[in-house]
């Protein structure tokens, strides 16, 4: 008689985002037959790379080309895929979840990645058709629809999100005008003389900007037709992209009585306070931080997948972020400390004729902070030389010139 096979276990995981199936990914590779693998999404698709919505709404990239992973994927690692079916109950004592169509399954282990969702200002009139978040499949699709009709659309928010949805919807055909409450374009990532770089580069394109400018309400009865701002004023508006920030999607871990404060708080091994359960991506907190961008996500899928495998014990540790970005045509570089304070000091290179300025934060003899327009094959360097602490003061003279300079033999 053979002797009986166990079952394998469960796992469940709650979002089909990049965060969850990078996890996925990480697991496979180290235990392939340990789970059998559930898999629901609220969208009705198999996984795709968000970064990449940016040059899909643009008419640069086509839907194929930004699919991670598409159903067959799920198939043939068999892997059971309930998209467009978001859960909507976890039940914690009795290990099971329910979905949006009734389903319920069973787990031994869950794993939540439940990302982020889009903060809409709640201005009078945020809900009017013609009023969309930049965030999904779907977000695109509204915007290039509107697009076909031209006219002019407002985006509520010049970070990083807002300046890409901008030009994509300017490169659709639209007149665009970008409203931001703070004085300068991509502050968290920008001082002030790179952001007004970054202004006059993409004015010259011929997009809009109203800085310093609060949005009070919008304005419509069956469509938006116009946004209206706090001193009175308005401009005409077809379409009201928002992108104004987003917020950890944590309400579903909330009404399971998950501990969360500004996220789902997770510990080292990217678990919660119930040990059955994962964590990761922009949904979580760890050590006070929520994560945004994609090098931690990663980390983190590296060390939940690890631990879900059950083949070792990695710890996830926060490691300093730089940003490499391109905005429209033009490379930017940021990373660590670009403020500074009273015991820093700050090394400058501006070359207006060639569009490149480079800002270098120094504190005690190293680089702390950097910020770099139009050049930016340095910033991977520089970024070591801050997490290294290096001493730089032999370089000092050199520095701003870059790694060629710095590293080269004397004659």
């Amino acid at each position: 008689m053979k002797p009986s096979v166990p079952r394998r276990q469960s796992l469940v995981v709650i979002g089909n985002g990049m965060a969850g199936m990078r996890t996925v990914e990480e697991l496979l590779k180290l235990a392939p037959l340990l789970y059998d693998i559930t898999v629901f999404g609220a969208e009705p698709h198999g996984n795709y790379n968000r970064i990449l919505l940016s040059p899909l709404l643009a008419g640069d990239k086509q839907l194929g080309d930004i699919m991670l992973h598409d159903r067959q994927w799920y198939a043939d690692h068999d892997i059971t895929l309930h998209a467009g079916d978001a859960v909507e109950f976890i039940d914690r004592k009795r290990r099971y979840v329910r979905a949006k169509s009734g389903i319920e399954v069973f787990y031994d282990r869950l794993l939540i990645a439940t990302g982020s969702t889009p903060f809409i200002i709640p201005v009078p009139g945020h809900t009017l058709p013609g009023v969309t978040a930049f965030r999904d499949l779907a977000d695109v699709e509204a915007m290039q629809q509107a697009a076909r009709a031209a006219g002019h659309a407002v985006v509520i928010g010049g970070g990083l999100l807002g300046l890409e949805a901008a030009n994509g919807l300017q490169r659709q055909g639209m007149a665009v005008t970008v409203v931001h409450v703070m004085d300068s374009l991509m502050e968290r990532q920008l001082d002030q003389p790179a952001a007004a770089l970054l202004r006059q580069a993409l004015e010259a394109k011929g997009l809009r900007f109203l800085l310093s400018t609060q949005t009070a309400e919008i304005v419509g009865e069956r469509h938006v037709t116009a946004v209206r701002f706090k001193d009175g004023s308005e401009i005409p508006a077809d379409l009201v992209v928002m992108t104004a920030g987003v917020r950890p999607n944590i309400a579903l871990a909330q009404r399971a009585g998950i501990h969360c404060e500004r996220a789902i708080v997770v510990d080292d091994t990217l678990q919660t306070y119930d040990p059955r359960i994962y964590a990761v991506g922009e949904c979580v907190q760890h050590r006070s931080a929520t994560f945004g961008l994609v090098a931690p996500i990663w980390d983190q899928a590296r060390v939940c997948g690890a631990h879900l495998a059950q083949s070792n014990h990695r710890h996830y540790v926060q490691q300093a972020t730089a940003t490499k970005l391109k905005v429209t045509g033009v490379d930017l570089f940021s990373a660590g400390d670009f403020v500074g304070d009273g015991d820093s000091h700050d090394l400058v290179l501006r070359d207006p004729r060639r569009g490149v300025y480079k800002r270098l934060v120094l504190k005690d003899d190293c680089v702390v902070g950097a910020v770099l327009y139009g050049d930016v094959k340095d910033g991977p360097w520089y970024f070591d030389l801050i997490q290294k602490k290096t001493d730089i003061s032999s370089l000092r003279n050199r520095l701003l010139f870059g790694q060629a300079l710095c590293t080269a033999s004397p004659s």
